[in-house]
């Protein structure tokens, strides 16, 4: 493994910048937040604007809510069975809506379209990060 520390596991830590660079290169990830009295995970197509993370909400859902109330978690993670390598990326922070019209102009240039095409996802949701960790095992990614 690269000169990395490791954990209390024997899993590569991994720096900022690398945990930024690996969001970036997956689509995928789910937002954990406490909605309606119990925990909430969900998947989420995303994207990068610097070191926040961004995604699309549809009006009245759950993820609006998250955002209304604040703390969330988001994760997303790779693995390859054949060779047993893998990464996770944790970021915890506060999720807020974007209001402001010429910022919302600025994240659709970002080409991020919500997977989920049933219904209109006109709100995008910024996480403003207050940690970032990363985990890796096997090959470096």
């Amino acid at each position: 493994m690269p000169g990395h520390p490791l954990d209390h596991a024997g899993l590569e830590m991994l720096p900022f910048d690398v945990c930024l660079r690996l969001l970036r290169s997956v689509p995928l990830g789910r937002v954990a937040f406490y909605g309606d009295g119990e925990m909430v995970v969900l998947p989420v197509n995303h994207a990068m604007d610097g070191q926040r993370v961004v995604f699309r909400t549809a009006r009245g859902s759950k993820l609006s809510a998250a955002a209304e109330q604040g703390l969330v978690s988001f994760e997303a993670d790779d693995y390859d069975p054949e060779t047993q390598a893998g990464w996770s990326v944790l970021v915890t922070g506060r999720a807020e809506l974007v209001y402001d019209g010429e910022e919302i102009q600025r994240l659709r240039h970002l080409g991020l379209e919500p997977w989920a095409a049933a219904v209109e996802h006109p709100f995008w949701v910024r996480i403003l990060p207050s940690s970032v960790t990363g985990r890796r095992t096997g090959v470096s990614a």
